[in-house]
């Protein structure tokens, strides 16, 4: 995907985020972040949003600490500090120089500016249904190019990562198949050591999750239940991944 792609999908995600919380209120419990209000999950996000805004715009080498939750408007005042942060988000990266040089935390992607484009629009997504959650009803749809991509970030990014959660006590083996996209993912599991991705199908596998990607992605983002997709091979493994795979 472009980097301008990454911006449209951040834009709309975060109208759709900021839509949902004002339909539910402030106080709303958030189903899928258990303990959360509706507020809580528009603090974290805008904090995240100008903490990003801010490497970007000032070109940071990292790490760079995220940002403490601040003090954050309450009431009326909410919202319009929420807009106003992702607006900030918005404006910096398509206003960015292609070749600008700052910390990015994950690997793959083809610039700096790409990586924050990206994760800025898949954390947005995945908070959007948060948001969405609180509400109540159906979900707004999610483009199949856009969730396939979501699906790599995690399994080829974070979950490349040694601070990722996810281990067996023997070696096993996910892959991760969306029915309506050109993707396909094998996943090792191991005990002493962070999963290992390949972007293919080959050799066997213990379980399999299959369904359309914007499924899997939420699936994979404990966002959906198991069922949202079809288990084939070992069940237990799929519940493993639920239980050990949340980032923090």
């Amino acid at each position: 995907m472009l980097t301008s792609d990454y911006i449209d999908h951040l834009q709309r995600e975060g109208e759709l985020l900021a839509d949902a919380a004002e339909y539910s209120g402030e106080h709303a419990p958030v189903p899928t972040c258990p303990g959360w209000t509706t507020g809580d999950l528009l603090r974290h996000t805008s904090t995240i949003h100008r903490w990003a805004s801010r490497i970007v715009a000032e070109q940071l080498p990292g790490p760079v600490p995220e940002d403490p939750l601040p003090q954050a408007p309450t009431g009326a005042e909410l919202l319009p500090w929420f807009r106003d942060g992702h607006d900030v988000l918005v404006r910096t990266l398509r206003t960015a120089a292609p070749e600008l040089d700052c910390w990015a935390f994950l690997p793959g992607a083809p610039s700096p500016l790409a990586f924050w484009a990206r994760r800025q629009a898949h954390e947005t997504s995945v908070h959007r249904t948060d948001a969405e959650s609180a509400r109540g009803g159906a979900l707004c749809p999610l483009d199949t190019a856009f969730a396939a991509d979501g699906i790599d970030e995690l399994l080829t990014g974070f979950h490349a990562r040694p601070k990722s959660r996810v281990r067996t006590e023997r070696p096993r083996t996910l892959r991760v198949r969306p029915s309506d996209a050109e993707a396909v993912w094998t996943v090792q599991l191991l005990p002493d050591a962070p999963p290992h991705t390949e972007r293919s199908a080959a050799g066997p596998v213990d379980c399999e999750l299959t369904g359309p990607a914007r499924n899997l992605y939420l699936l994979l983002w404990n966002r959906l239940p198991l069922d949202a997709a079809t288990v084939t091979g070992d069940p237990a493994l799929a519940r493993q991944w639920r239980e050990t795979s949340g980032i923090t």
